[in-house]
C-alpha cells in the first residue's frame, strides 16, 4: 500500500521559521515538515502534498542506514573495523576494547549504540585534532582548540580566535575527503573568507584536493547513515 504524505513527513513546529519548508534530516533518514507558529498543520500538509514527488524521490535516494550492530563493518579513518557485540546481562558496565580491525563491545544493553558512538567520537577527536595540528604547523599557525560535534549541515568551522569544530562523522569518509575538510578549516586560520588566496592555501594543504573535495560534495550526506537505526 502506498504511504500517504502524513506518513512520509515529520511535523516540526517552529517559532523562528517564517515560512513552511520541507527539510531532509539525513541523520534520522526522514523529511521534516517545518511549520511556522501561526500556520495550521492542515495548510502545511497541503504544501507537503504539492511537493509529494520531491519527498518520495528524496527518501528513495537516501542510502540505507548502517546501524551499530553485531557483524557490521565500519570505516574508521580509512580502515575497516568489525563490530563484535557480546551481550551479557550479568554485567553492570559496558566495556569497549579495540583490537586492530575489531571493536569488541561487552555489554548488558540490548542496544549499545550510544556507548559505541561515545567511543568513536573520542577516536574522531584524537584523529582529526592530530591532522589539523600537523597542517597548522605547516603554515606556522596555532589551533586554540578542536571540538567534535554532531552537526547536520556543516562538516567543519573555524572561528576568528583559532577554534576549530569538526563533525565526528568525518571519520567514516575516505582519507582524502577527511584531509580536504581539515585543510579547508585550517586554511581559515590565515584567510577567514573564500577568496582565491584561501582556496590556494587549502589546496596546498591537501594531499588530494580535487578528489577529496569532489567526494565530500557528492557523498557527504552518506556519512549520516552510520549509527542510524534501521526503520
Amino acid at each position: 500500500m502506498m504511504q500517504s504524505i502524513e506518513d512520509l513527513v515529520t511535523v516540526k513546529h517552529s517559532k523562528r521559521a517564517k515560512r513552511v519548508a520541507l527539510r531532509l534530516d539525513p541523520t534520522s533518514h526522514c523529511i521534516n515538515l517545518v511549520v511556522p507558529q501561526r500556520m495550521s498543520v492542515k495548510r502545511a500538509m497541503d504544501f507537503a502534498r504539492n511537493h509529494e514527488d520531491w519527498v518520495i524521490k528524496t527518501l528513495e535516494g537516501l542510502s540505507p542506514p548502517i546501524p551499530f550492530t553485531h557483524g557490521t563493518t565500519i570505516p574508521v579513518f580509512g580502515d575497516e573495523v568489525f563490530l563484535e557485540i557480546e551481550i551479557n546481562k550479568t554485567i553492570k558496565r559496558t566495556r569497549l576494547t579495540q583490537h586492530d580491525d575489531r571493536l569488541h563491545v561487552l555489554t548488558y544493553m540490548d542496544d549499545p549504540t550510544n556507548r559505541i558512538t561515545t567511543h568513536l567520537k573520542k577516536i574522531a577527536h584524537a584523529g582529526l585534532a592530530d591532522i589539523a595540528s600537523d597542517k597548522a604547523e605547516q603554515i606556522g599557525k596555532h589551533i586554540a582548540d578542536v571540538t567534535i560535534r554532531d552537526t547536520k549541515s556543516r562538516w567543519g568551522s573555524c572561528s576568528h580566535d583559532g577554534k576549530i569544530t569538526f563533525s565526528w562523522r568525518l571519520m567514516f569518509a575516505p582519507y582524502n575527503a577527511i584531509d580536504y575538510v581539515v585543510a579547508h578549516e585550517v586554511a581559515h586560520l590565515i584567510h577567514m573568507d573564500h577568496s582565491r588566496e584561501f582556496w590556494d592555501a587549502c589546496e596546498s594543504l591537501c594531499s588530494d584536493y580535487k578528489n577529496g573535495k569532489r567526494w565530500m560534495k557528492e557523498n557527504g550526506n552518506k556519512l549520516m547513515r552510520y549509527g542510524a537505526k534501521a526503520h
